[in-house]
């Protein structure tokens, strides 16, 4: 039975799908969008991040790092990431939950254990399971067995993607997804790759071939100021998703500052510009742009 790296599973979700969910974010994602809100997700191995503001330096865990990886420095501790082995000694050492390792290695059975508790709640809210990420296709093996798991369990699938995968990793699991949530930034490719480090052809092709082969999705567009709430880019974006006729609503996602500290704890330099989040009044009209192009819409997940 195939494992994976898994950094959260959340509870009782009612923003990734229908009816009340449980969401399992995978590791790793081959994309690295400026404005990621789970850039722990990011890296596909287990990760140490850090919350310096509950610290009480005890030294509890400099003492106990079998690397020696953690050494006082004029007013704090400090963990030098490159001897660190992520062994989480230091993580039960400490008193103060200051320190946690972000991505656990889980079973396709370790993961089901935590999705089947729910199944009352699933039955009475026609909800299920939502795989989210990083970018879940980037764990194809593990993906593939967890959602035939779910079927076999008759529970309800969705799957979170950025669209950068292979289209093979698709053809492997789309049989047993009942819903694709599918991020669209930006249409231009050469924008694309600034801010989210790769180009976007796969991902609209993806798109394309998904909708051609008939499966439900629905479109999730991040609005961010300054990176593509412009006109060209909407417009553009809305021409094209008018021809997809397996798009059956598009989702729009004011941008949100949460996760900025998370760039800290990880040690990481936070690439998004101080960027405040779209107004209201805003978010309405671009709503009203892509109705006009005769799509659903919806502002929120």
């Amino acid at each position: 039975m195939t494992g994976g790296i898994v950094f959260d599973i959340k509870k009782f979700s009612v923003h990734d799908g229908p009816g009340i969910r449980t969401t399992v974010f995978l590791k790793g994602c081959g994309l690295r969008c400026w404005w990621c809100h789970n850039p722990e997700s990011q890296h596909p191995q287990p990760e140490l991040m850090l919350r310096p503001n509950l610290c009480i330096a005890c030294g509890a865990c400099a003492v106990t790092c079998p690397q020696d990886a953690i050494h006082w420095d004029s007013d704090q501790y400090v963990t030098d990431r490159d001897r660190c082995q992520r062994c989480g000694t230091c993580v039960e050492a400490c008193f103060a939950n200051a320190r946690e390792i972000v991505g656990q290695e889980m079973t396709v059975a370790d993961v089901m254990d935590e999705i089947l508790r729910d199944r009352a709640f699933y039955d009475q809210s026609r909800g299920g399971v939502t795989f989210s990420g990083g970018e879940p296709l980037f764990q194809t093996d593990f993906l593939a067995e967890l959602l035939s798991a779910c079927k076999a369990e008759e529970i309800q699938t969705v799957v979170d993607t950025c669209g950068y995968a292979p289209q093979a990793a698709f053809d492997r699991v789309r049989q047993d997804v009942d819903l694709f949530l599918y991020d669209v930034k930006l249409m231009d490719s050469a924008r694309h790759r600034r801010v989210t480090g790769a180009p976007n052809d796969r991902v609209l092709s993806n798109l394309r071939w998904l909708s051609a082969k008939g499966h439900r999705i629905i479109v999730r567009i991040p609005i961010i100021p300054n990176i593509n709430d412009d006109e060209d880019n909407l417009h553009e974006t809305a021409r094209f998703l008018r021809t997809l006729s397996a798009v059956e609503r598009v989702d729009l996602l004011a941008y949100h500052r949460i996760g900025v500290d998370k760039y800290d704890r990880l040690a990481r330099t936070n690439p998004m510009p101080p960027t405040d989040a779209p107004d209201d009044s805003r978010m309405t009209e671009i709503e009203q742009l892509f109705r006009d192009y005769g799509l659903q819409v919806k502002t929120g997940g």
